[in-house]
């Protein structure tokens, strides 16, 4: 999944959950397009920690999408752990079940929070936000 192999036509997703129903949900939700301006997603599944590190050291990711609720390791750490670990790391969406979780959100330094349960109309609205800030960056290069 490096830069020189993914298609310029696509937006890749990286959806991490140990939970495969939230995978599942998340998916239908997003669909194949977030957005009329946006390329057709390709969503990457990862249910543990390591796998979301050696894809993203891979590159070629333009979005995250991390569950909150994820067990062990929760999407609010990994976040934390991307952000301070990983260079040049994409932007990324968090799942949170509760409003009082707002504050972890923010300790995790995500770019965007959406509640649970998943929302067909709320998902995609913040994931498209997201991507259009990226992929918009990666365009000024």
């Amino acid at each position: 999944m490096s830069d020189q192999t993914q298609p310029s036509d696509k937006a890749t997703v990286l959806l991490y959950s140990d939970d495969r129903t939230v995978r599942e949900q998340v998916r239908l939700a997003l669909g194949r397009r977030i957005a009329a301006d946006l390329p057709d997603i390709e969503v990457f599944e990862c249910a543990t920690q390591p796998a979301v590190i050696k894809a993203l050291d891979a590159g070629g990711i333009d979005l995250c999408i991390f569950d909150g609720e994820a067990v062990p390791l929760g999407g609010m750490g990994l976040c934390r752990q991307v952000k301070d670990e990983v260079v040049g790391y994409p932007p990324i969406l968090l799942l949170v079940a509760r409003v009082a979780d707002a504050w972890l959100a923010t300790w995790s330094r995500a770019d965007a929070v959406v509640p649970y349960p998943i929302d067909p109309q709320r998902l995609p609205d913040a994931a498209a936000r997201l991507l259009r800030d990226r992929l918009g960056a990666e365009a000024t290069r």
